[in-house]
């Protein structure tokens, strides 16, 4: 699991191992300048790993990122020889920043696309040989995005970026299938995490104020779905990642799942 330091990717961690699962996992655990927000830091990624512990469950988590293809397949070869297996792989670190396409710094669109897309790739890639060696099969679940599904307004290399690995997961889904390998993916919407909730966010969704704080964008938030909630909980992303990775879902593979209060079917006003 990647990104699991915090948000949906430390909900996720938690969620697998009440299932019983042992969690191997890294998180970069340092800030990009092009992120308009703090990243998680290492003492978070030691918390996720100490409440994965706590619930009885091995770790094997680590300092990594996603960019970084060196040391992300060290990292999964470390993960395999210390729990014995790798059944399941959720490919969720991400970043969001707000651009206009105009002005987009090159670091702006090359850091997302790096993290977003290329860390996808990484992270599949480094788990695929112990996966099909292990010949159990297994579940691969990516995190794209309600803008992996539709075009979103100030963040072109964000969409682009998740629409990429929409494409990505069914390319594999078709491509893995004969080795009993499932690959989908969810698309949340606005998740209750500091990738919502910063400044330069905030000033996107109401542009109109000097210095609009969360409380001002929970009405136009809402307005974004049919289902009367400004953003969903990362435990609402957990319940869709740990079904798609289960027996239940053992015939799904190919899926972009929304799990977005109905942002993707609402008609514009």
């Amino acid at each position: 699991m990647t990104g699991l330091a915090r948000g949906q990717g430390r909900s996720h961690a938690l969620g697998f191992a009440r299932l019983g699962a042992d969690i191997a996992g890294v998180d970069a655990c340092d800030d990009l300048a092009s992120v308009p927000y703090r990243l998680a830091s290492r003492r978070d990624l030691e918390e996720t790993a100490e409440f994965v512990r706590q619930l009885g469950r091995r770790t094997a988590i680590e300092v990594c990122d996603v960019t970084d293809r060196g040391r992300l397949f060290a990292a999964a070869k470390r993960a395999h020889d210390e729990l014995g297996r790798i059944d399941i792989v959720v490919a969720n670190a991400g970043i969001f920043s707000v651009a206009e396409a105009p002005s987009m710094p090159e670091a702006t669109w090359s850091d997302v696309i790096a993290v977003n897309l290329t860390g996808v790739w990484n992270t599949v890639q480094a788990c695929l040989p112990a996966m099909i060696a292990g010949g159990r099969g297994g579940s691969i679940v990516m995190t794209s995005s309600i803008g992996g599904l539709r075009g979103l307004l100030h963040c072109a290399h964000y969409v682009a970026s998740k629409h990429a690995v929409l494409g990505l997961m069914e390319a594999l889904a078709n491509e893995l299938a004969p080795y009993g390998i499932r690959v989908n993916a969810v698309c949340p919407t606005n998740v209750n995490t500091p990738m919502i909730h910063n400044d330069a966010n905030y000033a996107t969704f109401r542009p109109d104020l000097p210095v609009p704080s969360a409380g001002d964008i929970i009405e136009p938030a809402t307005a974004m779905h049919l289902l009367p909630t400004p953003w969903i909980e990362p435990e609402d992303v957990t319940s869709a990642v740990t079904w798609l990775a289960s027996a239940e879902a053992r015939f799904v593979t190919g899926v972009a799942l929304p799990v977005d209060a109905g942002a993707t079917t609402k008609v514009a006003n």
